[in-house]
């Protein structure tokens, strides 16, 4: 294919980026950037398809000032762009595959993290698409290659991708301007100028090292988080704690952990059944097999017993955090709209009543059928309004109600049964009843996804019995699990347990 002719002085830079990462800012820095040194810029933007928060090429061209008037193109074409800038990895990959990025014309600044797209993420188990093409594609397609971790650089420094993909883009000398008009770019737009400039800095610093991986460089510091309440409600805590500092070193980490979860799940009552299904384990166990099956069920049992509610959900789009993370990612928090999709099922709606008459309602057909009528349609609640916030939140402050419920019931017998079948595999088959705990990662959501995933773990379980006396039977379980999480409707499933039934 032949290159496009290129006017002299003509500039043409390409950025795809994902939603919230910052594409426009970086764009407007770009174009004010180049109006300060006296280029004509032009800059537009195309909404692509939602893969993951929407992803969105955004195109500059630009040339020095002339008397003449430039006439510039409106979107980016194949083998005709000098400077390509993916905020993400997958993105880049994206970028080569359209023809973006040339070996004889193209630099090409690429963030090395991921951010998943929704098709890897509806896979049941782990979606993550291989990185190893888009990687080698970047090096041997681009004519100079900046790539780092921006995401890392940005958080580092308490900022946005944006800040360090400019901060990379001065690193590269694509452009003949100088540092500090860059900088002055950030500067003159008045926004989060402090913790931007850190990370533009740090980014470019970086690129012209070669912009190889942050291995030399520390990691963020993360904050260990820290239990607050309470004197009363501490103290219990406190004595949960002392239980799982007594525990063997290789499960005692997971099993706080795994206590924190279940905790703010339900209450401290709660938490010490947590410690005492976990005793049950412990008590079978020996530090000759590196107590691999109690660290297991130190986190598996956290799942099981934490599962997903229709009262969970309702506190979560509530909660304090995840408020203030939503309008920390908007510039004009006064603006903003939440609308919440919301749609329990009729399993959800019933599993919130009580346990007895929950049970008889699920038995009946007719009940099941005019609750269905009821509840067919979701719902679209406006959580920034009082209404809808106040009935999210009533909703979710139903917790001390949970341990009665037909759902809570139904969980604690599949847990009981689960344990038991654990407990009584690993006495004669250690290997095998650490891969049957691992079976509970099967069972994850509520709603549809909780019953496609319980009907998997179902037929993971059935399947046991040919697998009795085996010498690798949990080879053959674990190749079982990994089959069902490989897609939503259980096709690899199926055929793994003919095979087993072929045994």
């Amino acid at each position: 294919m032949n290159n496009p002719p290129r006017s002299a002085g003509l500039i043409k830079l390409t950025i795809m980026a994902v939603g919230g990462q910052g594409g426009g800012v970086l764009t407007n820095w770009i174009e004010a950037l180049a109006r300060a040194q006296g280029y004509a810029v032009q800059a537009t933007s195309v909404a692509g398809v939602a893969q993951r928060t929407g992803a969105t090429i955004y195109y500059i061209e630009m040339t020095p000032k002339t008397d003449a008037v430039p006439i510039f193109a409106l979107a980016p074409a194949a083998g005709d762009v000098d400077i390509l800038i993916a905020a993400e990895l997958m993105e880049a990959g994206r970028a080569i595959q359209r023809g973006f990025v040339t070996p004889d014309r193209t630099t090409l600044v690429a963030s090395s993290h991921r951010a998943l797209a929704v098709s890897e993420k509806m896979v049941p188990g782990d979606g993550i698409s291989d990185a190893t093409d888009a990687i080698s594609a970047a090096k041997s397609m681009a004519q100079k290659l900046v790539f780092l971790d921006g995401e890392l650089i940005a958080v580092r420094n308490g900022s946005a991708i944006s800040a360090a993909l400019f901060g990379a883009l001065a690193g590269s000398d694509a452009l003949p301007f100088p540092v500090s008009a860059f900088e002055a770019a950030i500067r003159n737009s008045g926004k989060g100028v402090d913790a931007s400039i850190l990370a533009f800095r740090d980014a470019e610093k970086i690129a012209r090292l070669g912009g190889e991986e942050l291995a030399n460089m520390p990691e963020p510091a993360k904050a260990k988080p820290t239990a607050r309440g309470p004197a009363r409600l501490m103290k219990h805590w406190e004595t949960l704690k002392s239980r799982t500092a007594k525990l063997p070193e290789p499960v005692a980490e997971m099993a706080t952990l795994g206590l924190r979860k279940v905790v703010a799940f339900q209450d401290h009552a709660y938490g010490a059944e947590y410690l005492d299904h976990l005793g049950k384990v412990l008590a079978i166990d020996s530090r000759d097999q590196g107590f691999e099956l109690s660290r297991e069920a130190a986190k598996y049992i956290a799942n099981a017993m934490a599962y997903d509610d229709v009262i969970g959900v309702a506190a979560t789009k509530t909660c304090a955090t995840r408020t203030a993370r939503v309008l920390g990612e908007v510039d004009n928090p006064d603006a903003l709209q939440i609308t919440e999709y919301f749609h329990p099922r009729t399993g959800e709606i019933v599993g919130l009543l009580p346990a007895r008459l929950g049970a008889i309602t699920t038995e009946n057909p007719k009940s099941m059928a005019r609750i269905e009528r009821w509840f067919s349609k979701g719902r679209r609640i406006r959580s920034d309004r009082l209404a809808g916030f106040l009935l999210l939140y009533f909703l979710g402050g139903f917790k001390g109600w949970r341990r009665r419920t037909y759902r809570h019931q139904v969980e604690r017998v599949h847990l009981k049964n689960w344990l038991n079948i654990v407990l009584t595999a690993a006495k004669n088959d250690y290997n095998l009843g650490c891969e049957i705990l691992k079976t509970q990662r099967l069972i994850k959501g509520y709603s549809d996804t909780h019953i496609r995933g319980k009907s998997k773990y179902d037929r993971v379980i059935g399947a046991l019995s040919f697998l009795e006396g085996r010498d690798d039977a949990a080879a053959w379980l674990r190749r079982l699990t990994t089959s069902a999480l490989q897609d939503e409707e259980g096709i690899a499933l199926d055929g793994a347990i003919k095979t087993v039934e072929s045994l």
